[in-house]
């Protein structure tokens, strides 16, 4: 049964990632009237937003674009990083909200900060467990609660997750808005695009809610 949940979530997973590819496409069409660059708009962002320590890069990938508060860097993937379109202002100004959140201390990015070290423990120990066999749970109680453990961390910080990239978004918008740098339908698109993104988190949020649900049932029933 675990392996049929993180089936069909994998494939709600891929359904909104196509269609958030599919947006960005679309997006990265419509050419912004201050033709600014990815780049320029998170430069004036993180200026605007009184944040000067943060450096701004560009990476290889597709949808590669993130915010690393270790060395306090905005990586933006080729496309965004050089485009001058609705999709890269969207996906630029999102990464810099994070920089901004990190400068005014929001709790949620420190919280979910913390539980980096704990959740990629957790994460190396769940495929071993996998691969042990759902039915082997029930033969030995004491893997079936390190499971239950592991994928609480797991779910722990996919729902921290949520708020961060929520308030992420919230905060880029509102600049893009306030600062003059989208027009109506450039806002419009931006704010598609992030909706989108947004929706691959809870996405990932549901299916660890699902299986942490499920290993929690197994126990409670072996119990029983």
């Amino acid at each position: 049964m675990l392996y049929v949940i993180g089936a069909v979530f994998a494939l709600i997973g891929l359904l909104v990632q196509s269609r958030l590819k599919s947006k960005f496409h679309r997006y990265s069409q419509m050419n912004l009237m201050n033709g600014m660059s990815g780049r320029e708009v998170a430069e004036k962002m993180l200026r605007d937003n009184g944040v000067f320590d943060v450096k701004i890069i560009s990476v290889n990938g597709q949808l590669s674009d993130h915010y690393n508060p270790g060395n306090k860097t905005v990586n933006l993937s080729h496309d965004v990083y050089h485009g001058r379109n609705a999709a890269a202002a969207a996906v630029a100004a999102h990464e810099c909200g994070h920089a901004v959140q990190h400068q005014v201390a929001y709790p949620f990015l420190g919280f979910r900060s913390s539980m980096v070290p704990i959740v990629n423990v957790a994460g190396s120990i769940m495929p071993w467990i996998l691969m042990a066999g759902v039915m082997l749970l029930n033969r030995i109680p004491g893997l079936l609660l390190i499971a239950i453990i592991a994928q609480a961390a797991i779910t722990l910080f996919t729902l921290i997750t949520l708020p961060v990239e929520f308030d992420a978004s919230k905060r880029a918008l509102g600049w893009l808005t306030s600062s003059g740098t989208v027009i109506n339908k450039e806002y419009d698109a931006a704010k598609d695009a992030l909706k989108w993104a947004a929706l691959t988190y809870v996405v990932t949020a549901l299916a660890a809610i699902a299986q942490l649900l499920y290993l929690i049932n197994r126990y409670s029933s072996r119990r029983n």
